[in-house]
């Protein structure tokens, strides 16, 4: 049996299986996988076995997934395709006969109206429907989303948004990881469906007061109606789809969708979690 990390040369899985093995698994335990092996040579190093998988190549996944083995899925990156890459994954750990899938989906996935939530809604029922065990674990916002945002705050001393006063409740990835090496590891977590998010829900205000101590000068939110931030936006050149998809995750977090905060996150990793200027300080 081993622990199979899904997308381990990428922020989230790279950060998990450093998780485990800080928590002691043995790396021969291990198995982080990536598309590129050449991008896990670190882990080769320290004795973890290392395989190429491809959400997209069904056979790269076939030969990594053995029985009994317990496997992160963590999700996919190409909008659009997430969905048949994420199945994939679940039909081949079925007819391998793993133990266990650990999913990150994403807050409320079956019942929000997140703009990100209809993948990661079809994946979840795509689980459920393989009756392969499973743990899953909807991934609140990173904090790390917001590091673009100290550069706009240095050089212009504002972020503009149209979140209105909406609030997030995000936490560090580190945070995210170390839960997730909690439960791959751990026992007494099947079946579970877990809502996590930071300790704390902040408001736009409060994330220029955390750029403002980063950069050493006032930063300040200036908020936008939804069709001032889209034109603004296609200003800068970007493409109706991308437009469209920023200010509707604005609406969203305008709607409070990310703002619920469960405690799941702190009780599964035995800390609280990462504060907001801490986060973004360590992103830098």
């Amino acid at each position: 049996m081993s622990y199979v990390v899904t997308a381990a040369s990428g922020q989230l899985g790279h950060l998990v299986v450093e998780a485990l093995l800080a928590n002691g698994t043995a790396p021969a335990d291990i198995v982080a996988t990536s598309r590129s092996v050449d991008k896990l040579a670190d882990f080769a190093a320290a004795g973890v076995n290392v395989a190429a998988l491809d959400y997209a190549q069904p056979a790269t996944i076939a030969g990594v997934l053995k029985k009994d083995d317990v496997v992160l899925l963590v999700s996919g990156s190409e909008v659009g395709q997430r969905v048949d890459q994420h199945t994939a994954v679940i039909d081949a750990a079925k007819a391998a006969g793993v133990a266990r899938i650990v999913y990150t989906s994403a807050p409320a996935a079956t019942t929000s109206a997140l703009v990100l939530a209809p993948e990661h809604k079809a994946t979840e029922e795509a689980l459920v429907a393989s009756g392969v065990p499973f743990t899953i674990l909807r991934n609140g916002w990173y904090t790390e989303n917001y590091a673009g945002e100290i550069e706009k705050g240095r050089d212009n001393g504002a972020i503009v948004a149209s979140v209105g006063d909406g609030r997030v409740a995000s936490a560090s990835r580190k945070d995210y990881a170390d839960a997730a090496a909690v439960v791959l590891a751990g026992d007494g977590y099947e079946g579970k469906v877990f809502e996590l998010s930071g300790d704390v829900a902040w408001n736009f205000d409060d994330l220029a007061t955390a750029i403002s101590g980063i950069v050493g000068s006032e930063v300040v939110y200036t908020a936008l109606t939804p069709e001032a931030h889209a034109e603004m936006l296609a200003g800068f050149g970007l493409d109706e789809g991308t437009v469209g998809f920023v200010v509707a995750l604005d609406g969203n977090i305008r709607d409070g969708l990310l703002a619920v905060t469960t405690g799941d996150l702190a009780r599964l990793i035995g800390r609280p979690t990462t504060p907001l200027a801490e986060g973004l300080a360590a992103a830098v």
